[in-house]
């Protein structure tokens, strides 16, 4: 089975509001995907879940000290999900960092699913005041599944291409026995059976195909193997109480901006430049995020006081990440500025329906961005 029939099976349960479990299986493996409404809330599969978790936590929450209380789950939904309702009602996290993990963690489930030729699917209906968590944590819309499976699929097709077919990135490169260590590509802490090729990627910033191609040639030499590696232990509340403290210690002595910040949300690296000489000498710093999906995470960490919005995007709609960020508590009163080059009644019309404040052409002109910038901010 292909992505392409898990989408479909994924689109009729969004046209029917299914709630419940899709589940599915071969003879090797197991994936779950649980379902509110017609939308995705998660995807668990039986190969490192906890380690899965733990990437996706790192890179959009890395200070979150989170743990379990397993008296307090429920049978009918993955102990994920309760940690990120827990995790939003106790201001830990933001809504928008719940949905980017989920995306994570669906996107590598989906890459792994689509290395898989056949599965049986089995749908476990649920009744819908058992999902009561869901409304929190944010699942995936119709729009947001296809974008992710696009993703995983695109991955996928390169990691063929690349003759990759033949690994899963949940193997761990080790040392062969009796091999010396010498110079690797990657620092040897990655080669003692406790990073996956998926880990050391998220450790490195780098792309799984990227990671898994530069050991190749030591593989081949005989001096590294792959090596299949447990998951990693759930934390319990009870471990992270004392991680906690002096995490807050740590936040308590952040450094806090005098200068407004306004974050450019644009993937062109020129209008970032050219935005950085305009706004800087005015007074102001600047976010740049080429990637508004990877670059939610400093949104929320920044906390911008104005946004600039470029409405063509790689991998995204700028109309729904301008309706995105406008539901979410934290920007509802943050001005967003559409930058756009088609300025039409009807796209201002359409950017204002989604709650932008402002509009303005592209490339914008010193004087008109600064007339803007500073009729917010001052």
């Amino acid at each position: 089975m292909t992505l392409t029939r898990l989408t479909k099976e994924l689109d009729n349960l969004n046209k029917n509001d299914g709630d419940g479990v899709l589940i599915l299986s071969n003879h090797t493996v197991v994936w779950n995907l649980y379902l509110t409404c017609g939308k995705l809330l998660y995807a668990t599969s039986e190969v490192h879940p906890v380690r899965r978790w733990d990437r996706a936590l790192k890179q959009h929450c890395p200070n979150w000290n989170w743990g379990v209380d397993f008296s307090q789950l429920s049978k009918d939904l993955p102990w994920e999900c309760h940690i990120l309702a827990q995790g939003i009602s106790q201001r830990q996290l933001s809504a928008i960092q719940a949905k980017l993990v989920i995306r994570n963690i669906v996107q590598e489930c989906f890459f792994e699913l689509n290395s898989y030729a056949d599965f049986r699917i089995d749908w476990q209906p649920r009744q819908k005041q058992i999902w009561h968590l869901s409304m929190v944590v944010i699942p995936l819309s119709s729009w947001e599944i296809l974008s992710v499976v696009n993703k995983a699929t695109n991955m996928q097709q390169k990691w063929q291409a690349a003759g990759l077919g033949h690994l899963n990135p949940t193997v761990a490169p080790v040392f062969k026995p009796g091999v010396e260590p010498q110079a690797l590509p990657i620092l040897e802490k990655y080669l003692n059976s406790q990073f996956t090729l998926w880990d050391i990627a998220s450790e490195q910033e780098k792309s799984v195909i990227e990671v898994t191609l530069s050991l190749i040639p030591s593989v081949e030499k005989g001096i590294l193997e792959f090596q299949n590696i447990p998951d990693l232990q759930i934390p319990t509340v009870k471990q992270t109480v004392a991680a906690t403290l002096p995490q807050l210690k740590t936040q308590s002595t952040k450094f806090t901006q005098k200068q407004p910040l306004i974050a450019c949300i644009d993937d062109s690296p020129v209008l970032a430049h050219t935005l950085k000489k305009i706004l800087i000498p005015a007074g102001y710093e600047m976010l740049s995020i080429p990637e508004p999906m990877r670059g939610f995470s400093q949104l929320i960490e920044h906390k911008p006081d104005l946004i600039l919005l470029d409405l063509l995007l790689p991998n995204a709609d700028g109309y729904s990440i301008c309706k995105f960020l406008r539901d979410t508590p934290v920007f509802k009163e943050t001005p967003i500025i559409i930058l756009t080059g088609q300025n039409t009644p009807i796209d201002r019309a359409h950017a204002s329906l989604v709650g932008a404040t402002e509009f303005l052409g592209k490339p914008p002109q010193p004087q008109e961005l600064l007339y803007i910038v500073q009729k917010f901010l001052g």
